[in-house]
C-alpha cells in the first residue's frame, strides 16, 4: 500500500515566545500534521511542555496534532494529552514494560496509536504489535535534541519496517536530521511522514518555510518514483 506523503513540522524547533503565529505561518506554509515533541527530563535529556501548551494551540488549527511522547512512564499521561487535542499519540517501545496495554489504552481514548523505536532498537521488538498500531515512528537520531546528525544507517531500518507493515494501514514516520536532502532515500525506502524542525523552521517567516516544505516534498516525491 503506498500512502500519501505527508510533511510534519516538529514545533520543537519554533519560537516558543510566539507559538501561536508558528502554527498559523507552518500550516500557511503547507505543512500537512503539527508534530509535537513532548520531553520529560528523564526518559530523554531535556524537558519541552506538556498538556496544557497542547490544549492552548488545539483552538488554533483544524490539522492534525501528532504528539511524541519522549516520557517514562507514558501511561499516566495519555488521558491528558487526549483530553488536550491530540489526534496521534505515539510512546516509546522503549519507555514502559506494557506496550500493547499503552496502545489498547490509546485506541480506547479515541486516538490514533503509534510506536517510535530509537536508532538501537530493534524492529522485531514490535512486530507483535503490527495489529494495534496506525504509525510507526522510526527515529534517526536519538531522542532528545533537535539539531541532531541524521543516522544513514536508519535508512535501511525503515526499509525492514516497511517490509513488516506489508499492506496493513500504517503510517511509517521517520524523525531526525531530516531535510530535502535525505527525504528521497528514505521515502524509496518506505517512510511516508518525514518529520522536520530545524530544517524548515530556520528561516523563520512563513515564505522560507514554504520553499523548505516544498523542497522536502518535490524530494519525497522523487523518492516516491523510484520505489519498486
Amino acid at each position: 500500500m503506498v500512502r500519501d506523503i505527508k510533511i510534519a513540522p516538529s514545533i520543537l524547533a519554533a519560537d516558543f515566545s510566539r507559538l501561536g503565529e508558528e502554527i498559523r505561518a507552518i500550516e500557511a506554509a503547507g505543512g500537512d500534521w503539527h508534530h509535537l515533541d513532548v520531553m520529560d527530563g528523564h526518559f530523554v535529556p531535556n524537558i519541552s511542555f506538556g498538556p496544557p501548551v497542547v490544549e492552548s494551540l488545539r483552538p488554533l488549527t483544524g490539522k492534525t496534532f501528532d504528539v511524541h511522547l519522549m516520557i517514562a512512564p507514558a501511561d499516566p499521561y495519555l488521558e491528558a494529552f487526549a483530553k488536550a487535542g491530540a489526534d496521534r499519540i505515539t510512546v516509546h517501545a522503549e519507555a514502559g514494560p506494557h506496550l500493547d496495554r499503552s496502545l489498547q489504552t490509546i485506541r480506547d481514548l479515541g486516538k490514533k496509536a503509534g510506536v517510535a523505536i530509537n536508532p538501537a532498537t530493534p524492529e522485531s521488538l514490535i512486530q507483535y504489535e503490527l495489529d494495534r498500531l496506525d504509525l510507526i515512528l522510526v527515529m534517526t537520531v536519538n531522542p532528545g535534541f533537535g539539531g541532531q546528525a541524521f543516522i544513514p544507517a536508519m535508512i535501511e531500518k525503515v526499509r525492514r519496517v516497511k517490509a513488516m507493515i506489508g499492506e496493513r494501514p500504517i503510517e511509517l514516520e521517520v524523525d531526525g536530521g531530516i531535510g530535502p536532502h535525505n527525504a528521497a532515500a528514505l521515502v524509496e525506502a518506505g517512510a511516508n511522514v518525514l518529520v522536520a524542525g530545524s530544517a524548515i523552521f530556520k528561516g523563520g517567516a512563513v515564505e522560507a518555510y514554504r520553499m523548505e516544505i516544498a523542497a522536502m516534498r518535490d524530494a519525497a516525491q522523487q523518492g516516491l518514483l523510484k520505489r519498486p
